[in-house]
């Protein structure tokens, strides 16, 4: 059963949330909140080599000239070079990356929607996120157990082991606001929702004529428990609403639903094994014209990673367009520092397309590559 409400009833499900386990639990509101001096130790065991990645980015540049070819011979020597630099200084232990894998779409969509709390925006609907939480925590949910281990940390952000996904964070509204403010074209592109979490800025896409939407996250219950079934409700929902008795007019609504499903892939895992998923894939990878990404920038150990995924993912003519807060107190990133990692490899050139001052000190950027052709 599927229940719909246009109001949010998180605040009264956080307090029944902060009471379960043991003593007081409850989750940190923002990624600026402090991190553990025990889960700073993880993340330096766990960090990504930021000198390998910098290896790469000059090498892959220079061969750039392939354009929108898939699995080519400057992307095989561009992972041989990751791998061979790791000999050329001493590293901290290596990290034990969580592997990229696709997630199917269900064919019940009905179960997909089962027991989840429907919320409404503007032009969108969304699970909300509390009762799926509160769910998971319920029914020790198998495999991560991100949600246990986010409260047990107190935080919404656990390094190597949850990036934040089961939130909606502040700039992806910013975004949003921007899509229609600027009324920026998805008609025909190719897109992917980077470090998607709920989804949100895809199914923009999608609802504005885009006709391929990629989703990625790092967890993989985040995928399963919130992006896809967003995708599903945002899918459906104007055949439910207008449901009908006639078996011919249900038939052609069921394909024309199948055939907008066909539009969407989902993708969990680290940000290089990603791209190694779709690069080494036997079929030709078209890439992407647009890539959404928002607070994906707040820690500075990500930012090899992300700059490559950029690197090999976007299209010679494509762009991105990036939400972030400034600064990110207590994990080290924001706006100006990855500004300055960017300006240093000389690949990409980032143009600011608006400030907002509300609250934290918030950006919209665009990047494209420098030199396309």
């Amino acid at each position: 059963m599927t229940f719909q409400f246009n109001f949010t009833i998180e605040d009264h499900l956080e307090d029944e949330l902060t009471s379960l386990g043991d003593g007081a639990l409850a989750l940190d509101s923002s990624k600026e909140s402090s991190v553990s001096e025990r889960q700073k130790g993880t993340h330096r065991d766990k960090k990504c080599s930021t000198e390998q990645f910098d290896l790469l980015q000059d090498h892959l540049w220079e061969h750039k000239s392939a354009g929108n070819a898939g699995p080519s011979q400057d992307t095989d020597r561009s992972l041989n070079a990751a791998n061979s630099s790791s000999s050329l200084e001493p590293h901290e232990k290596q990290p034990c990356l969580t592997v990229a894998k696709e997630h199917a779409m269900p064919k019940d969509l009905k179960e997909v929607l089962e027991n989840k709390v429907i919320e409404t925006l503007p032009g969108l609907q969304h699970m909300n996120i509390s009762v799926v939480k509160t769910i998971l925590l319920k029914e020790n949910f198998p495999g991560e157990n991100i949600i246990s281990k986010s409260f047990s940390s107190h935080s919404d952000l656990i390094t190597g082991v949850y990036e934040g996904g089961l939130k909606i964070w502040e700039c992806t509204f910013d975004l949003l606001a921007y899509f229609t403010k600027a009324k920026v074209k998805f008609a025909g592109k190719k897109v992917l929702d980077l470090g998607c979490g709920s989804g949100l800025l895809g199914i923009m896409a999608f609802k504005g004529g885009a006709k391929e939407i990629h989703f990625q996250d790092y967890n993989s219950v985040v995928i399963d428990e919130v992006t896809l079934p967003n995708v599903v409700a945002n899918s459906t929902s104007e055949d439910e609403e207008n449901d009908v008795n006639e078996p011919d007019v249900k038939r052609c609504r069921k394909s024309k639903v199948a055939q907008e499903l066909c539009k969407f892939r989902f993708f969990s895992g680290e940000w290089s094994e990603f791209c190694k998923l779709l690069l080494s894939s036997e079929k030709l990878f078209e890439k992407y014209d647009l890539i959404l990404t928002s607070e994906t920038i707040y820690n500075p150990d990500y930012y090899g990673p992300l700059h490559q995924t950029f690197l090999r993912l976007l299209d010679k003519n494509g762009r991105v367009l990036l939400a972030s807060k400034a600064h990110y107190f207590g994990v080290g990133g924001g706006t100006h520092l990855f500004q300055k990692f960017v300006e240093e490899r000389n690949v990409f050139e980032m143009r600011t397309l608006e400030i907002i001052d509300e609250g934290l000190k918030r950006f919209l950027i665009e990047m494209n590559f420098k030199y396309p052709s």
